[in-house]
């Protein structure tokens, strides 16, 4: 019988560090500097003393508020993120300056998103701050197993990897279902920066597959169940996620078809991974059953669960073309190339 022999944290973070090094160097030479006051047209601000917010001042359709306040109240929660990934990988040396960049880049999208919500009341700025206190007050801390473990790094990078491929495809696809062209270019800019960010953590889950393939394996299966978004905690989440769901914006099939899949089996290749515990094995085989978004777990991520609406309750036609999409042939087929480092399709 095999067994699982993983090296401890602080080993496995020295092993992974040569990875993290190569990704940070490409990372800061593919990020690019921008300023979230260009994406907000200030000239049409107005004085809310003077004017209180109105229902009608709002130009956006009620999905799309929905759509930008979630998507702005799961980047409120960076405090929380920023703590996990201190916990994760320590703050110091080079994990520690990928921590504090990362944390940097995050702080802009919150910042342009409620500059823009606000200056163009698209949303009642009253109901954003108020839900930015309940949001930050409470928090939202990622952890492993349902909260029953702290997540240690191999848990960590399936969790981000995830969770920034997730986040990218939510912003892009919200700015493409608002039909304005500011807030696709906004929405855009900030999915460029999620996916620097995903594919940093994702070249980091390839190295701990060859590092410590049956430890990080079970973390696959382990982040892959039980994955939630930050914003599982937003008051009313369940209904925003139905409403977002039937919209295309984001939902279980999108979820499945364009994170899941060309991570496992696109990028990691879990299908090829050999060496594997017994345990390993049968996590493998868990992710390799057959296309069922609740086999795999995905539904707590919308508040959702079997027989709620889900991707087959919208167009096609509203899905960003720009993003991954989902390849015929089952679990072990291939998926559509991910995007290069600015959010095209490009060969990593």
């Amino acid at each position: 019988m095999k067994t699982n022999s993983a090296p401890p944290p602080a080993e496995m973070l020295e092993l992974l560090e040569p990875t993290m090094l190569r990704g940070l160097e490409r990372h800061l030479s593919a990020a690019t500097e921008w300023f979230p006051h260009e994406y907000v047209p200030y000239e049409v601000g107005r004085n809310y003393v003077d004017e209180p917010w109105e229902e009608t001042d709002s130009a956006l359709g009620i999905v799309s508020r929905t759509a930008l306040e979630v998507n702005l109240l799961t980047e409120d929660n960076l405090p929380y993120c920023h703590l996990a990934l201190w916990g994760i990988f320590g703050r110091g040396g080079v994990w520690g300056e990928w921590v504090r960049r990362w944390t940097a880049e995050e702080g802009r999208h919150a910042i342009v998103l409620r500059d823009y919500l606000t200056v163009t009341r698209g949303l009642d700025p009253v109901v954003l701050e108020r839900g930015r206190m309940d949001q930050v007050s409470r928090g939202y801390y990622p952890d492993g197993n349902g909260g029953s473990r702290a997540l240690d790094p191999l848990d960590g990078v399936v969790y981000t990897t995830l969770q920034e491929l997730a986040t990218r495809i939510a912003h892009r696809n919200t700015g493409t279902f608002t039909q304005d062209p500011v807030i696709e270019k906004l929405t855009a800019r900030i999915a460029t920066d999620e996916n620097l960010h995903y594919v940093f953590y994702r070249e980091l889950g390839k190295a701990a597959l060859e590092i410590a393939p049956s430890e990080m394996m079970l973390a696959i299966n382990r982040q892959v169940t039980g994955f939630a978004m930050p914003g599982l905690d937003i008051p009313e989440f369940k209904q925003k996620a139905i409403e977002i769901a039937k919209a295309g914006i984001y939902d279980l099939r999108i979820h499945h078809d364009e994170v899941v899949l060309p991570v496992l089996f696109t990028h990691w290749k879990i299908d090829k991974v050999t060496g594997l515990s017994d345990e390993a094995e049968q996590a493998r085989s868990d992710e390799d059953r057959p296309q069922d978004v609740e086999a795999l777990g995905s539904a707590q991520l919308l508040g959702l669960r079997h027989g709620e609406p889900d991707a087959d309750q919208h167009d096609d036609a509203d899905r960003d073309v720009d993003e991954e999409g989902p390849v015929p042939g089952g679990v072990g087929g291939q998926p559509a190339a991910d995007q290069g480092p600015e959010g095209r399709h490009a060969a990593d």
